[in-house]
């Protein structure tokens, strides 16, 4: 019984691992697609906010690459660290750079003009990118890959930059008003900022079943979201102990 328990859970892993890896891959193909449209259409408007729309879409590609880079191994937790380091420099790197354009416009270096492109991006974006943020997140958490999650918040974060940029676009479209473009993009970079600091800091301990609150407290992760020690979309206890090789006593 505990041999076929065993398996059981085994191929509910592979399950889980192939799911990420089909999600990562849908997440690079529509990126892609955004990120031309939205570099394009913010250099044609010389528009701040859709320049960083656009890179923070290239940064998520790069995450997605990363995160089916540490799957396609044989023992992905071994790759954990390091795809989370990428994924928090690729955020560093995006704040930086669209705070300075941002900064630049607001300084009178360009006023952003109307794009109906970058309105209609935002708008898709913020249609299909919570629905591909829960679907990966809630495949993680089960996993207890904490990649998997700081992977999802980025694609979640594109849901919030993408109403930022439509408020922003809509606004100087309707009203005139150029420097709500530049402060969309500041709003942007101070996002990027915070999620690059949790994806550093290994951000994600939530997301691992049957964590406890004293683990938690042990490592310095995530002070009190273990709660009642079972992740919300984590497999019940009732199914079985925690799956094989998951990290239980490890941080980043």
């Amino acid at each position: 019984m505990s041999t076929a328990h065993a398996g059981a859970r085994k191929d509910r892993r592979d399950v889980l691992t192939r799911r990420i890896r089909l999600f990562a891959a849908a997440t690079i193909t529509y990126n892609v697609i955004e990120a031309v449209v939205a570099l394009w259409a913010g250099g044609a408007a010389d528009s701040s906010a859709l320049i960083g729309f656009g890179l923070d879409s290239v940064i998520e590609v790069t995450s997605a690459v990363a995160l089916s880079w540490q799957f396609a191994a044989k023992d992905p937790e071994r790759r954990e660290h390091l795809t989370l380091r990428i994924i928090a420099v690729s955020f560093f790197a995006l704040a930086a750079f669209v705070a300075a354009d941002s900064l630049r416009s607001l300084a009178g270096g360009g006023e952003a003009q109307h794009s109906t492109p970058g309105i209609i991006i935002a708008a898709l974006s913020l249609a299909v990118m919570p629905v591909l943020s829960w679907a990966q997140r809630r495949a993680g958490r089960e996993l207890g890959s904490r990649t998997a999650v700081a992977d999802s918040k980025q694609t979640l974060l594109c849901t919030y930059l993408s109403a930022v940029l439509l408020v922003g676009l809509v606004l100087n479209s309707t009203l005139g008003w150029w420097w709500a473009d530049a402060g969309a993009a500041l709003a942007i970079a101070a996002i990027a900022v915070r999620e690059g600091i949790n994806a550093w800091q290994g951000d994600a301990c939530c997301a691992v079943p049957h964590r406890t609150e004293a683990a938690d407290a042990q490592e310095g992760c995530c002070p009190g979201c273990a709660g009642s020690g079972t992740a919300p979309d984590a497999v019940p206890h009732a199914a079985g102990p925690q799956l094989p090789g998951l990290p239980t006593s490890r941080k980043g």
